[in-house]
């Protein structure tokens, strides 16, 4: 399956992330993304600084909140490989795999752990498979 197939059909489809992208595990490249979600380089790698644990990170996130596709989410929860933030009734959330990091939203109406399920499922079966 490509990487764009994985964004389609299994997070947009599933009918709780409405956009959603793959970068790289440094937070360089994109490897796929839905129509219309663009993360800034700036973006991904403070992402990718959150989810892989560099020095401060976590911490700067928590109490600054991070950007993503140009909007602000107040980070609530940054542990492991997973970062969750909010932005009223909509939110983000981070999973950080072996080689990559999907990037979910979800928008109003949406439980958030329905939303975190169907991202932390991918990630899970992308890492058994040696992604």
């Amino acid at each position: 399956m490509s990487w764009q197939a994985y964004v389609d059909d299994s997070l947009v489809k599933s009918g709780h992330i409405d956009k959603a992208a793959i970068i790289s595990v440094a937070g360089d490249s994109v490897w796929a993304s839905s129509a219309g979600f663009t993360l800034k380089p700036d973006e991904m790698k403070n992402i990718a600084n959150v989810v892989t644990g560099a020095a401060g990170a976590v911490d700067k996130a928590l109490a600054e909140g991070i950007h993503v596709g140009g909007e602000r989410y107040v980070v609530f929860r940054a542990e492991d490989r997973s970062m969750y933030g909010r932005q009223g009734r909509t939110g983000i959330l981070a999973v950080k795999t072996t080689q990559a990091i999907l990037v979910g939203h979800y928008g109003e109406g949406v439980q958030a752990g329905n939303a975190a399920q169907t991202v932390e499922a991918l990630a899970d079966y992308l890492i058994k498979v040696g992604y």
